[in-house]
C-alpha cells in the first residue's frame, strides 16, 4: 500500500494510506491528549456538519495514533492561491461555513475560558498582566457554542461535489464565538503574505465576520487581546512581538 506523508514534525507524522488518514504522534505525546482529540472528532462528527469520520485510536511502532477518513478535494487556501480574483467570493464562504458551525451546541468539548486561563498563567508575562487578563476573562460571557480553536481556508476541504468539509479538530472547545473569530483574525495576520493581493485580508475577513453575525467589531478586539496572551503559550519567535502588542494596547477597566 502507498503512504503519502502530509505533515512531518518533530511531535507527529500525518500521512494518507489506503482512504485514511494516520495522524502518528511522537513517542512523548501523552494519551490523553490523544483520546481527547478522539473525542472532539467523535462529538463534532455527531452534528450535520460535514466533518471527517474517526476511524479508531491505534497504536503503531509503539506510538498512539488517530485514524480518520480521508476527504479528498482541495483545501479553501489553495482555491484563494489559485484564483485570486474570487477571493472576495470564497471569504464570503468562508465566513457563512464558520458561521455555521457556530450555530451548534458543544457542551461534551473543553470550555474555552478554561483553557485560556490555562495558557495565560503559563505564558510568561508578569504576574500584574497576568492579573489583568485573567480577570478580563471572567468577565466574558461564557458561551457553548462550537469553536474550532484554528478555523483558516487551509482547514476547509471543498468536494468535488463542492461540499465544505471542516478538518484538523485537535483544538476544539465550546465557547464564545467571537473568540474564535479572533484567533482566525490572529491566523489572518500572520500568514497575510500568502495573499499578496490582499494584505489587508485578517481586517476583511473580520469586517465580513462582524456584518454576518451582527457582532459590533469593538467586541471582538476585547478577545483578540485575551486570544493573543493565550497564543503565547505556541513559543513561537516571529510571532511573540505582535501578540505582546495586542495583549499591551488594551485599556484595562
Amino acid at each position: 500500500m502507498s503512504r503519502t506523508v502530509i505533515v512531518e514534525r518533530s511531535n507527529k507524522t500525518i500521512y494518507l494510506e489506503d482512504g485514511k488518514v494516520y495522524k502518528v504522534m511522537g513517542p512523548e505525546y501523552p494519551a490523553s491528549d490523544v483520546f481527547n482529540e478522539a473525542l472532539n472528532l467523535a462529538a463534532v462528527g455527531e452534528t450535520r456538519l460535514k466533518v471527517p469520520k474517526i476511524v479508531g485510536v491505534n497504536k503503531i511502532d509503539g506510538k498512539w495514533a488517530l485514524v480518520w477518513e480521508y476527504i479528498e478535494g482541495t483545501t479553501l487556501l489553495e482555491l484563494m492561491k489559485q484564483e485570486p480574483g474570487r477571493l472576495d467570493e470564497f471569504l464570503d464562504r468562508f465566513v457563512d461555513i464558520q458561521l455555521e458551525m457556530h450555530r451548534y451546541s458543544a457542551t461534551r468539548l473543553p470550555v474555552l475560558i478554561d483553557k485560556m486561563h490555562r495558557k495565560i498563567r503559563s505564558s510568561g508575562l508578569d504576574a500584574t498582566t497576568r492579573y489583568e487578563l485573567h480577570t478580563r476573562l471572567d468577565s466574558m460571557p461564557r458561551h457553548t457554542k462550537l469553536c474550532h480553536g484554528d478555523f483558516t481556508p487551509s482547514n476547509i476541504v471543498i468536494t468535488k461535489n463542492d461540499e465544505a468539509c471542516i478538518i484538523d479538530w485537535s483544538h476544539a472547545s465550546q465557547g464564545n464565538a467571537s473568540a474564535d473569530a479572533a484567533q482566525t483574525w490572529l491566523i489572518f495576520t500572520f500568514y497575510r503574505d500568502m495573499f499578496s493581493t490582499a494584505p489587508d485580508i485578517a481586517d476583511r475577513y473580520l469586517a465580513l465576520f462582524c456584518k454576518k453575525s451582527d457582532t459590533a467589531r469593538q467586541y471582538v478586539e476585547k478577545w483578540i487581546s485575551l486570544v493573543s496572551a493565550s497564543r503565547l503559550v505556541m513559543g513561537k519567535p516571529e510571532e511573540r512581538e505582535f501578540l505582546l502588542r495586542q495583549v499591551n494596547v488594551v485599556e484595562y477597566e
